[in-house]
C-alpha cells in the first residue's frame, strides 16, 4: 500500500476515533490466485496453480481436505463428485453416500473415504463448465495434489522467478474432520515448517470460516491467521451464532485476539440490489482496519454472472465483464488484497491502480 492511501487509511481511522491501523499492513495489495488460476483451468490443479504463479499472484490457496489415511489434498470441498471423475468409475461406485457436513446432508463421494493411492487414480474436471466451457479442455489432465506438493510447487516456483511465492491455505469444515479423528493443526503446521514457514514473516495466510481451530493454531504458531465471513450464516462450530454478530466491533475486537486479517466475502463490503447494481460501501474495512486487521475480499471473477450489473458485458453470463473496475473500487476503499480466479485480470488491476496512485 503506497504513503498516500496510508495517509487516507489514517485520516479515516482517526475520524472514526480509532488510531490503529493493521499489524501488517503491506506495500502493495496483494493478489491471492483463488484455487489457482481457476478462471482458465480445472480449479485446485498442479497446472492451475502453476498458472496463477505465471499470470503473477502473490498466493495461491489451497483448500485442504483429508483422505482417509490422513493425508492433506487440495480441494474446495471433501465431496468431490463434481469435480472429479469419481462418479464414472465403476470401482468406485459403492462410495457414494450421503453425510451430514456443517449442519446439511451432503450426497456423493467423499475424500476421507479414499486412501490417498486411490485419490491418486482420480482425474480432475471442470467444476463450472457451464459458465466456463473452455476449461473443460483440461478436463482429466491433472491428478489431486497433496498441500506438500503445492508447496514444494510454491518453493520451486519463487526459486525460478526470484520472487516469494505465498500459499493461502483453507482449513475445510475443521469440525466435521475433528469427529472424525482428524485434525489439521499437526499435519497443517508441520507441512509448513518444513519449509521453514514457521514465523509471522512466513509467506503464509491459514483461513477458516470456523473460530476454533483458528483459536486453537494462534496458541501453536506465529504464522498469519484469517477469519473468512460470509454474507449469510455462521460459524459450524457455533462460537458465534452468525457471521453478522462477528462483525460487529466488538466481534472484530475479539477476531482480532487470534487472527490476523479478515476475509469477508465482497458484498459485506459492497451489497448489490435485487437486480445486481452496487450500492454504496460499508463502513466494514475501515472497522476491521481499526481493530487491527488486514482485508482481504473474496471473490472477483470475470464472467458476468459474478458481476456487478453495471460492469457487465452484454447478457450472456459467461462473457467477461470489467473485473477491474471492480477490483479498482475495492482497493479505493483500502482493502489489503483480494481473491480471484483470474489473476492476471487482478494483477493487472492492483498494478494499475497502484501506479495512478
Amino acid at each position: 500500500m503506497n504513503r498516500r492511501v496510508m495517509v487516507q487509511s489514517a485520516v479515516a481511522a482517526l475520524a472514526s476515533g480509532c488510531a490503529t491501523l493493521p499489524a501488517s499492513v503491506p506495500q502493495r495489495p496483494i493478489v491471492i490466485a483463488h484455487r489457482g488460476a481457476s478462471g482458465y483451468r480445472p480449479e485446485h490443479t498442479l497446472s492451475a496453480y502453476r498458472l496463477g504463479i505465471a499470470q503473477g499472484a502473490d498466493y495461491i490457496e489451497p483448500d485442504l481436505v483429508f483422505t482417509k489415511d490422513g493425508v492433506l489434498i487440495c480441494r474446495h470441498e471433501n465431496e468431490i463428485g463434481g469435480t472429479t471423475d469419481v462418479a464414472t468409475r465403476p470401482e468406485f461406485a459403492d462410495r457414494r453416500a450421503t453425510k451430514r457436513i456443517d449442519g446439511e446432508d451432503v450426497t456423493g463421494w467423499f475424500t476421507e473415504d479414499f486412501t490417498l493411492a486411490e485419490i491418486r487414480t482420480l482425474r480432475c474436471r471442470e467444476r463450472l463448465p457451464e459458465v466456463r466451457p473452455s476449461n473443460t479442455a483440461f478436463d482429466g489432465l491433472d491428478t489431486i495434489p497433496t498441500f506438500e506438493e503445492v508447496i514444494a510447487l510454491a518453493v520451486a516456483e519463487g526459486a525460478r522467478l526470484g520472487r516469494v511465492i505465498g500459499v493461502y491455505p483453507e482449513t475445510k469444515h475443521p469440525t466435521y474432520f475433528d469427529g472424525l479423528g482428524y485434525s489439521f493443526d499437526a499435519p497443517l503446521l508441520s507441512a509448513l515448517a518444513a519449509a521453514g514457514w514457521d514465523n509471522a514473516d512466513a509467506p503464509v495466510f491459514i483461513q477458516s470460516f470456523e473460530v476454533n481451530n483458528l483459536e486453537r493454531l494462534s496458541q501453536r504458531t506465529r504464522v498469519r491467521l484469517v477469519q473468512l465471513v460470509s454474507e449469510e450464516g455462521g460459524p459450524a462450530d457455533r462460537t458465534f451464532d452468525s457471521y453478522a454478530a462477528m462483525l460487529s466491533d466488538t466481534g472484530l475486537s475479539h477476531i482480532r485476539s487470534y487472527a490476523d486479517g479478515l476475509g469477508p466475502q465482497k458484498s459485506l463490503i459492497v451489497p448489490r440490489d435485487s437486480a445486481g447494481r452496487s450500492l454504496g460501501a460499508t463502513d466494514l474495512v475501515q472497522r476491521a482496519h481499526c481493530a487491527g486487521l488486514v482485508v482481504h475480499p473474496w471473490t472477483f471473477r470475470a464472467e458476468n454472472t459474478f458481476l456487478p450489473l453495471e460492469l457487465r458485458s452484454g447478457v450472456e453470463p459467461g462473457t467477461h465483464g470489467d473485473l477491474a473496475s471492480e477490483i479498482h473500487m475495492f482497493l479505493a476503499l483500502g482493502v489489503d488484497g483480494v481473491f480471484s480466479d483470474f489473476p492476471d485480470l487482478a494483477v493487472s488491476a492492483v498494478d494499475t491502480w497502484s501506479f495512478n496512485r
